[in-house]
């Protein structure tokens, strides 16, 4: 590696515009702005290295922000470029944008753009390996969404071992790693913004180059880091999963801001390890990167305090300072030439050290070293820097070591240190100039640059024009020919016109003929009226017995309707037509088919949420017994133990009195007879007299002792008892709290169960909503196209029809050139009805395709639906497989029901099998629409039969 820099981190401030839910609100805009880089909030101003307002183009930002950190990673240097802020104030559109809109693409679409054009703009001699990767706590790439730990390589560099890692050789290869990435990364819906990310998406790009002539290697690591936002509970108002989620997320950032302000302050530990993403961004921040923060502010006022803490961490991150050096892999010749010159710089430090010993033996022996013998400090380090440059010196004049320079002459030193002043004069002007060329390459590379974008885009445009061109040709052409086609139409109506009139003239003589013959059919007529007239009656009795069996068919209905638990069904008013009970009987049919598998779904629902309630409940009436129990048997020994207590004092208190009356009673007795004994025997010799009192005073005095000893015993006795209880009541109040506790984590988790089925209720109405929604937008879909399809049949039919009768009276009357004005009004009838079914036609178009603009929305929330009761079926899944058993005990309690059902089905089919050969032995069948009501009967038989199926394999499990 290079040697090392020290750079600060670019803080950059960008302010996005009041959303629609702020305005509503009247919230007001609270940024004012001094200059470029410097924002005022409450009269506080907060400066940064950029601030962008909220008209800035997403161009503008990556202009300032991000290009030129293109540079520096293709030149083996690190890079990062990271957004944070609070939850919608716009990161994700600041970071990718809209990612396949030229003007509306953020930072990561753009510099994977630049990447591509500035090595498209190098060397032939360099090769470019890239790779890269899309991750968050969890692979993105990865499906499985297995989680991935954070290793270091030998460097002490954080990687992620196990990540999903692709070669990419253009732009659209990246970009389609970042759509798939972003298909896994998951977003939810909060009260601040409707795709709120719910994980911190990091966007690695690797870039390998290797000079093929020189086998230099260069690598550098650009991380493109979108942080999902910092919460507040009370405004977004997530719930569930969410809420666990934000958690996760205010706790990786509360990490983050940890490590920031640790940088900040100088602190010796810097806890990296407290989250896996300041772990990966270990390099980022405080190491070996070229890091760039774009802090995301919302301008409205109803989140200034998130503002402010969003300003303030900016602030901090911008007192960090990074140590940043090229990423070089040495070739075998430069590792070579850094051992020859480690080797001469070795070498040089040897014959100074043995120059100081041989001063430093002189100075010790008492000799006076001379001036010029002396070591020189100046004289070293321009040797030594002689050779860190490679400054090589000809054959004639020997390398030039400590001793030598040592005996040079005051002239020839100074000579020599200013030809060694002038050639380092003339090497810094060199570097000068070369940089200046550098620049001016650069330069001319950026113009060419530019001059080839614009020439490709006035190609594209140029293209695009021709395009428009050839198609706005080939419509004019189309438009001519359609034109040419009405105008032949016209001129034949025009010649056919005439041809009309002597139509009519024979139509005129057909009518007379035909009302001859209709006169003579008349009469026939009249005997068909009669036996008709028969027939009728015939019809209207068997109508009427029809009637009657189809309204006790309908009652029975209405009982099986009762016995499901819906009483919706009405009884026809009057005698009404026979097509209306059948298609009320239908009807009410596939009502109770749907009814019935909602209540069969129903069922399994609340018996799996039944079960889960139950076993919770009978795992804490358990451990609640359990306690009672012990509470009990504590409650018992207390009572034994005061009740023992209470006996132990009355007994001490009787024993202390029965022993102060015994040694009261006993020293009066022995005082007595001592007395006695000594009157007796030596009434006159005081000196007995005395010894016998302290002999008595002793006796006393060791009874004392041994009355004090005894209630001491029985003192600490008691004592011990007391401590005792005490300990049994603190045990106790435990069992009491325990009991409590475990009472109210009972309460709570039943409200859980309970809030848990109401959702799961209200999911699987939403459910079965949006399916039947799109079921009816699929029949829909059908009618419209089956509808336009009719509609085009007629134009032909009608289209066919009018040239086979212009075609018919132009062969009749070709002679005639006369003409009539009911022709005409004929002809322009027929004009207008075409005319307005043309515009129907455009009309049905036009709808058709509203509705299939509107079926990707409403597929793309069926599918957002659908993902969310996956996991919630997943995460139900164990507890279905636990509840199988009392299901299956459910099922055969309730067989009774549905075997009553079962019979109930039976009989309603057999009454339509017997319905349905009544009326064909009857003569029923005779009628005109006979089909039509065969039809209805059949498909009443087979949704009873669909109805029957159904129970039977709900009762067979």
């Amino acid at each position: 590696m290079a040697d090392p820099a020290e750079c600060n981190i670019k803080v950059m401030c960008r302010f996005r515009p009041l959303n629609e839910s702020e305005v509503t609100r009247g919230d007001k805009y609270i940024a004012k702005f001094q200059g470029e880089d410097t924002v005022v909030i409450a009269s506080k101003p907060y400066a940064f290295d950029r601030v962008f307002q909220s008209h800035t183009s997403q161009e503008q930002v990556y202009n300032d922000c991000a290009k030129k950190i293109v540079k520096d990673v293709l030149e083996g240097y690190n890079g990062t470029i990271f957004a944070y802020g609070q939850t919608s104030s716009g990161k994700t559109h600041t970071m990718e944008g809209k990612l396949h809109d030229h003007d509306g693409m953020g930072i990561i679409p753009r510099i994977v753009q630049d990447i591509f054009n500035y090595i498209y703009s190098m060397d032939e001699n360099l090769e470019f390996h890239i790779k890269d990767n899309y991750f968050n706590a969890f692979s993105c790439l990865s499906v499985s969404k297995t989680n991935l730990s954070v290793h270091e390589d030998k460097n002490r560099v954080p990687y992620v071992k196990g990540c999903t890692e692709r070669f990419v050789c253009s732009p659209d290869e990246v970009m389609d790693t970042i759509d798939e990435g972003k298909s896994n990364r998951h977003v939810a819906v909060t009260n601040m913004n409707e795709h709120s990310s719910r994980s911190h998406s990091i966007f690695l790009i690797n870039v390998k180059q290797e000079n093929t002539q020189t086998e230099q290697k260069l690598s550098g690591k650009l991380y493109l880091v979108d942080l999902a936002g910092s919460e507040k509970v009370s405004k977004t108002g997530a719930e569930g999963a969410v809420l666990d989620e934000a958690k996760n997320i205010n706790k990786s950032l509360s990490a983050l801001g940890n490590v920031i302000s640790a940088l900040a302050e100088n602190s010796t530990y810097v806890p990296y390890r407290d989250s896996k993403m300041t772990r990966i961004l270990q390099d980022s921040l405080g190491g070996n990167c070229r890091t760039t923060i774009v802090i995301c502010c919302s301008p409205s006022s109803y989140n200034e305090s998130e503002t402010k803490s969003t300003l303030l961490f900016g602030q901090r991150a911008k007192t960090i300072k990074n140590t940043v050096c090229v990423n070089v892999e040495l070739t075998a010749e430069q590792w070579k030439k850094k051992y020859e010159r480690e080797k001469e710089r070795n070498k040089t430090l040897r014959n100074t050290i043995q120059w100081l010993e041989n001063e430093l033996n002189r100075w010790r022996n008492g000799e006076t070293v001379p001036v010029d013998e002396q070591f020189d400090k100046e004289k070293a380090n321009l040797e030594a820097f002689a050779v860190d440059k490679d400054i090589t010196i000809t054959n004639d004049t020997p390398t030039a070591t400590i001793g030598v320079i040592g005996n040079f002459t005051d002239a020839e030193r100074r000579k020599c240190e200013e030809e060694i002043a002038k050639l380092y004069k003339q090497l810094d002007d060199k570097d000068e100039e070369i940089n200046q060329q550098s620049q001016l390459v650069e330069k001319l590379k950026t113009q060419m640059l530019d001059q080839e974008e614009l020439l490709a885009s006035t190609r594209r445009d140029q293209d695009n024009m021709q395009a428009e061109l050839n198609r706005l040709q080939a419509e004019n052409d189309a438009s001519k020919e359609e034109v040419k086609e009405v105008l032949q139409a016209l001129e034949e109506l025009a010649v056919n016109y005439d041809q009309k009139s002597q139509e009519v003239e024979d139509k005129a003589k057909e009518y007379e003929l035909l009302s001859d013959e209709l006169n003579q059919k008349s009469i026939t007529l009249a005997s068909i009226d009669a036996e008709l007239q028969k027939l009728k009656e015939m019809t209207n009795h068997q109508k009427k017995r029809a009637t009657e069996m189809m309204a006790s068919l309908l009652k029975d209905l209405a009982e099986i309707g009762i016995a499901v638990g819906n009483n919706d069904v009405k009884q026809p008013e009057g005698t009404g037509m026979i097509d209306e009970e059948f298609t009320v009987a239908r009807l009410y049919i596939s009502k109770m088919k749907s009814e019935v598998k909602t209540m069969v779904k129903r069922c399994k629902q609340l018996e799996s949420t039944q079960t889960e309630s139950n076993k919770k409940m009978e795992e804490n009436e358990k451990e609640l017994a359990a306690c009672q129990l012990r509470i009990s048997q504590h409650e018992a020994k207390i009572k034994s133990l005061t009740e023992y207590l209470q006996n132990v004092e009355q007994k001490k208190r009787q024993l202390e009195e029965s022993v102060d009356s015994l040694n009261d009673e006993l020293v009066e007795l022995r005082a007595q007879k001592k007395v006695h004994e000594m009157e007796k025997e030596h009434l006159n010799k005081v000196q007995t007299a005395n010894e016998v009192k302290q002999a008595v005073e002793q006796q006393i005095q060791s009874h004392r002792e041994t009355h004090q000893k005894q209630i001491s015993s029985l003192r600490d006795e008691v004592e011990a008892k007391e401590k005792l209880i005490t300990d049994l009541q603190d045990q106790n109040q435990k069992m009491m709290l325990e009991q409590e506790r475990l009472r109210i984590e009972h309460d709570k988790l039943k409200a859980t169960d309970q809030e848990k089925s109401r959702k799961l209720h209200e999911l699987t109405v939403m459910q079965d909503r949006r399916e039947q929604a799109r079921q009816d937008l699929k029949g829909l879909e059908e009618t419209v196209a089956k509808e336009l399809q009719t509609l085009h049949n007629l134009r032909k039919l009608f289209v066919q029809d009018l040239a086979t009768r212009v075609k018919k009276s132009a062969e009749i009357d070709s002679d005639d050139t006369g003409g009539s004005a009911a022709q005409k009004q004929k002809i322009s009838f027929l004009e207008n009805n075409l005319e307005q079914l043309t515009k129907v036609h455009k009309q049905l178009v036009r709808d058709n395709a509203d509705l299939r603009c509107e079926l990707p929305k409403l597929e793309k929330r069926l599918r957002a639906t659908a993902e969310r009761v996956k996991a919630l079926e997943s995460a139900l899944k164990e507890a279905k497989e636990n509840a199988s058993r009392d299901r299956r005990r459910y099922h055969i309690s309730n067989c009774r029901c549905g075997i009553y059902l079962l019979l109930v089905v039976h009989f309603l089919i057999t009454r339509l099998v017997y319905l349905v050969f009544k009326m064909v032995g009857d003569g029923y069948c005779l009628e005109k629409n006979w089909m039509g009501k065969l039809k209805m009967v059949a498909e009443c038989f087979l949704l009873s039969a669909v109805v029957r199926s159904v129970f039977c394999c709900n009762f067979t499990i």
